[in-house]
């Protein structure tokens, strides 16, 4: 399990039923750390910056960015964070619908922690709790 303590997930998704997938998933797979929704991605820099008066994501973080949303899609939200001092060392792992490569290459480019299709992380978001459980187990946030 993630503890709660030692990690926020902010999913970055503009479709809500996805969103609600991804939050019931992880649940279900014991993910007990908080999940803070952003609906798009400049609501998601306010939460990021500390600005949202709702919602709150303290470090460290973990950030599920879907690409395809409207206002600000994924690849503008990464070149703010990446363009940001204070946000360009947040961790970002893609979790969208494109299996595009050109989409993943521009991902990687913009320094993404690993790039995942939805389709291909298992039944009820699965692997992608086991990928987050793992990550948080191996890596040492500052």
């Amino acid at each position: 399990m993630i503890e709660t303590l030692n990690l926020n997930i902010v999913l970055v998704e503009d479709d809500d039923v996805a969103a609600e997938s991804v939050m019931r998933g992880l649940t279900r797979s014991g993910v007990t750390a908080p999940v803070i929704w952003a609906p798009d991605g400049e609501m998601a820099l306010r939460v990021l910056r500390g600005a949202d008066p709702e919602r709150r994501a303290q470090r460290p973080r973990v950030v599920l960015l879907d690409l395809n949303m409207p206002r600000m899609n994924g690849f503008e939200f990464l070149q703010h964070v990446r363009a940001d001092p204070a946000l360009r060392d947040d961790v970002v792992f893609v979790l969208t619908t494109s299996d595009a490569d050109a989409d993943r290459t521009r991902a990687y480019h913009e320094n993404v922690a690993g790039y995942m299709v939805k389709a291909s992380v298992g039944p009820q978001f699965a692997k992608l709790a086991q990928l987050l459980q793992s990550y948080r187990l191996a890596v040492r946030f500052p």
